[in-house]
């Protein structure tokens, strides 16, 4: 040993597997003969095909059991601008068992997949939806909005809103400028009876669910429900409020009365 070198020397050199270096020039002769002997025998690799798949657009995700529920889906006909449907119908969600981010990706699934290209329109039916049962939010949508891709929002031509409560109106009248995008928010236009619906979409070319028309008759009946008032079905303000008001007046003579 003694510090001298002999022929039997040799060197290690570690190589990361991931460089992507070529190890063939540290080799012997006969190694390196052999390293190209086995290389040229292997079969030439095919071409590769890259294809630009969108992240939220899973292709064994199954979305059948909300396919089912038929809350959100494409129609046959179009609106008279010529704009495909896509009809949702807000009782039909079920809110507090569909997350977010599922309702995101089933609604980027359903446009790319039946719809690809062309302009489209939404008829989003409000009729009889409960807040805590139909309603995901004004923060999701927006966010749902926002994901979509550039072209998508600019094949998004009109968002038609059938029976809007005053609540609807005021919470998108007041945040909506702030938390949907101008794009959006000028292109919804509300539609407070069916028979309007009809200037913009032919009938027969969307399908309005029975209740949908029943609800649609009830408001015909009481007009003043778009305004946020409710008729008083048991006549209680018709009871004289002579006793009421005597009460209140009897209660403060007497009080004048004790106070002398």
């Amino acid at each position: 040993m003694g510090g001298s070198s002999t022929s039997e020397d040799f060197s290690v050199f570690v190589l990361a597997s991931d460089l992507g270096i070529d190890a063939r020039p540290f080799l012997s002769a006969t190694e390196r003969q052999t390293a190209e002997g086995h290389h040229q025998s292997l079969p030439a690799p095919a071409d590769d095909n890259w294809h630009d798949c969108p992240s939220d657009l899973p292709a064994d995700e199954d979305f059948s059991d909300l396919e089912f529920l038929q809350f959100f889906r494409l129609e046959d006909g179009s609106d008279k601008d010529g704009n495909r449907i896509f009809r949702i119908v807000g009782k039909y969600y079920p809110a507090p068992v569909v997350a977010g981010e599922r309702l995101k990706k089933f609604v980027f699934h359903k446009i790319n997949t039946e719809m690809p290209e062309g302009p489209f329109c939404i008829v989003y039916m409000h009729s009889t939806v409960q807040k805590e049962d139909n309603n995901p939010g004004l923060t999701i949508l927006r966010w749902i909005y926002e994901e979509l891709p550039s072209d998508c929002k600019d094949r998004l031509q009109a968002v038609y809103f059938i029976h809007p409560g005053l609540r609807s109106r005021l919470v998108i009248a007041t945040l909506g400028r702030f938390f949907l995008t101008g794009g959006l928010y000028w292109k919804i236009k509300y539609v407070s009876r069916l028979q309007y619906l009809w200037e913009d979409i032919r009938k027969g070319e969307i399908e309005i669910p029975e209740f949908v028309q029943n609800h649609d008759d009830i408001l015909e009946d009481r007009p003043l429900t778009d305004y946020g008032i409710e008729p008083d079905p048991f006549h209680l303000t018709e009871i004289p409020t002579s006793a009421y008001s005597f009460g209140r007046y009897d209660e403060r003579w007497a009080t004048r009365e004790f106070m002398s």
